[in-house]
């Protein structure tokens, strides 16, 4: 990409050009994610997660790297028009590290085998569902579409699930069973029924039939083979650590300084426990006493989504121009309840061309109508202004970056780590000073140090902190139970998650130990901070080892 001194802006290179035909090409062959891009034209569309579908994903992979290649090798030290320039040296360097991580996923059979409770095709189809909308006849259409491409997916993910099970390769028995729920609750309709498409039509009534088949398939054909084990193991989870993490984790380090981490924030609220109710009342009794306070107490959801929009808009309005400068499509973001009801919290981007904005989705499981502020103010902080709103948006603005460094590219310990990192600046800034709120922000940092703990320590079979025998499913639920104020039914859902999306859960923590260091290096060599924040930003979400080479001199 050269420099116009007439237009006063970076004009596209050929390497820009072919990432993004890249991505226009990956939009094509996995609709969905176009759909959740906001990239026109495919949301009537549905992948088929066949083998064949996987294949041609892993092959277009291959032509990019091979592309990048030539033009690398194009490139020398002359000023011509061809030549990399800064960005697309970071570029060169991010799609080395991602196209080849997947492409290394893909040849161990990870992409077929792929069945969790949180972040596989089932999953997939849901969620892009719930995000389309139903406001115009065209899209009603697009909804009715796409139901009606359901069974031909979930056979070809059927197709995909065997090959993986004809190598040995099958999901653990315990996600299978959180699969089948899913699926039985999709073809019960409650969700399905409610897209705009009449429930008694044909595409409902097949998608629902198609989720029930496939559950039926789940149970009779591909349980029967799982395994009951559910660690990873240490090669797998190496893997898929590096690919979350977006950097080489030193894994036992790591494991160490969460359990240290750990007795760190134990401390800090044991004080903040003293200060609310005395010298005898421990975190967990203080967190009792702060559910049973009506100054954060929310009953009912419409409070709840009162509350999340109101609290979101408040921060846009007072950082913007202090603590960053918030361009003017992403002072809106939308409050939402998920209707799956997993468990879960979540932000969805917006799209390229903030046609649909940015929302905050908060996934209320069944009977859930009471809401405790001071356990969730930080997660609003988390998931809108500064954290993914800020982030996510920030990147689809940089006019420099072409579309797959803007929106395809994604990295959890850059993007989560980041949402972590904007918890505590929140604090820094004086938004978590009452104690109760200072309370909800420990629980929700101890919470990410104890992922580090049980996540490393159930996949890679590690022994329990005093010895006695090595990490599983009770021994992790009862370490979260004493350490974190979640609920039960969101308790274990996150146990579920940690189980089949090995490596995923560390990347917050570890992300945002990874963002604390480059700052302060940073800081350290003459940058001030709300620079470093624009200038770290401005990169979209990359590796955490780019960024630092990339910020820093």
């Amino acid at each position: 990409m050269s420099f116009d001194p007439v237009a006063g802006v970076r004009q596209p290179s050929l390497l820009d050009a072919s990432c993004d035909n890249f991505a226009h090409d990956l939009a094509a062959l996995t609709p969905t994610e176009a759909t959740a891009l906001g990239i026109p034209g495919f949301d009537g569309e549905l992948e088929d997660f066949s083998p064949e579908y996987y294949a041609a994903v892993a092959d277009r992979t291959r032509e990019m790297l091979a592309d990048l290649d030539a033009l690398d090798d194009s490139t020398d030290e002359s000023d011509d028009d061809d030549d990399f320039d800064d960005v697309d040296y970071v570029t060169a360097a991010v799609l080395r590290d991602r196209l080849c991580l997947e492409l290394d996923l893909h040849h161990h059979g990870e992409d077929l085998r792929n069945l969790n409770n949180l972040a596989s095709p089932v999953q997939t189809i849901r969620d892009t569902l719930v995000m389309m909308p139903q406001d115009t006849p065209e899209q009603i259409d697009n909804i009715r579409s796409r139901l009606s491409k359901i069974d031909n997916s979930l056979r070809g993910y059927r197709e995909s699930l065997l090959e993986a099970a004809s190598h040995g390769m099958v999901a653990a028995t315990r996600q299978i069973n959180e699969v089948i729920g899913q699926c039985n609750a999709l073809a019960d309709g409650t969700l399905l029924d409610n897209l705009g498409v009449d429930p008694h039509s044909a595409e409902v009534e097949g998608a629902k039939r198609a989720f029930e088949e496939f559950s039926g398939w789940l149970s009779a054909e591909l349980q029967p083979q799982a395994p009951t084990e559910d660690a990873f193991g240490r090669e797998r989870y190496e893997r898929f650590s590096k690919l979350f993490v977006g950097d080489v984790v030193d894994l036992d380090e790591a494991y160490e300084w969460g359990l240290e981490r750990v007795a760190e924030i134990d401390a800090e609220q044991r004080a903040i426990a003293t200060k609310l109710y005395g010298a005898d009342v421990s975190p967990r009794t203080a967190m009792r006493k702060l559910n049973t306070d009506e100054r954060y107490t929310l009953h009912g959801r419409d409070a709840l989504v009162e509350w999340m929009q109101q609290t979101a808009d408040n921060v846009i309005r007072d950082l913007n121009g202090a603590e960053f400068t918030i361009p003017e499509p992403m002072q809106s973001i939308e409050c939402c309840i998920d209707p799956a009801g997993t468990g879960g919290i979540f932000y969805t981007a917006p799209t390229d061309d903030f046609s649909r904005p940015g929302r905050m989705w908060w996934s209320v499981p069944a009977g859930q109508d009471t809401f405790h502020t001071w356990q969730e103010l930080t997660t609003v902080h988390h998931e809108g202004v500064p954290g993914h709103h800020m982030q996510l948006g920030y990147a689809l603005l940089q006019n420099d970056l072409n579309l797959w460094r803007r929106a395809f590219c994604w990295n959890s310990g850059h993007g989560e780590g980041w949402a972590l990192y904007a918890e505590q600046l929140m604090a820094d800034l004086g938004y978590m000073d009452d104690p109760g709120y200072r309370m909800g922000l420990l629980d929700a940092q101890k919470l990410r140090a104890a992922r580090v703990v049980v996540d490393i320590g159930l996949h890679l079979g590690k022994k329990m902190p005093d010895g006695s025998t090595v990490w599983d499913k009770s021994h992790m639920k009862t370490f979260l139970r004493e350490n974190t104020a979640m609920e039960d039914a969101n308790l274990a859902f996150e146990v579920n998650r940690y189980l089949g999306w090995a490596g995923q859960a560390p990347s917050y923590a570890l992300g945002e130990r990874l963002w604390k260091q480059t700052r302060d290096d940073a800081v350290a060599q003459g940058m001030d901070v709300k620079d470093f924040h624009a200038q770290a930003l401005a990169l979209g979400s990359i590796p955490m080892s780019i960024l630092r080479d990339t910020v820093l001199n």
